[in-house]
């Protein structure tokens, strides 16, 4: 006697929805080669709020009821493999040195120098520059503080 079989709906982020007649012992993996041939890494199937990432996981183990919802993600690229280390990155340049996130404390390292210099030599120091350290102190506290907010 045939396994019998049973419809799931597969339904899309933009609430359209695809019919999938499968059987209880076919894999998550089967599902997706046969309704997403090519795209089997880029598909992301949820069941119930949970993400089901083991492609050999049966169908039955899940206790899917006939007509039951699938929701499907399909990613525009296939994702890699994780990057090592938290800020690790697949280009060797960006991973070799990422200047943005050194240029806030290089910032402020350089107005503590300057106001250093302005307090220890400051009659060296113009009316006009010490100006020009404050207003530049305030604009970079300003620019932090909205940018930092968020």
């Amino acid at each position: 006697p045939a396994e019998p079989t049973m419809v799931l709906r597969l339904k899309f982020l933009n609430d359209t929805e695809r019919l999938a007649r499968v059987r209880p012992s076919d894999t998550v993996g089967a599902l997706k080669r046969a309704h997403f041939p090519g795209q089997e890494q880029q598909v992301r199937l949820i069941y119930q709020g949970q993400l089901l990432r083991d492609d050999s996981q049966s169908l039955a183990a899940l206790h899917l009821a006939p007509n039951s919802v699938l929701h499907c993600h399909i990613s525009p690229h296939s994702p890699g493999p994780a990057p090592a280390g938290p800020h690790a990155s697949a280009d060797p340049v960006h991973a070799a040195l990422n200047v943005g996130s050194l240029m806030l404390p290089l910032f402020v390292l350089l107005l503590a120098v300057l106001w250093y210099f302005q307090l220890q030599y400051r009659h060296v120091f113009t009316a006009t520059a010490t100006t020009f350290l404050a207003g530049l102190t305030l604009l970079f506290s300003f620019m932090a503080f909205t940018m930092y907010r968020r």
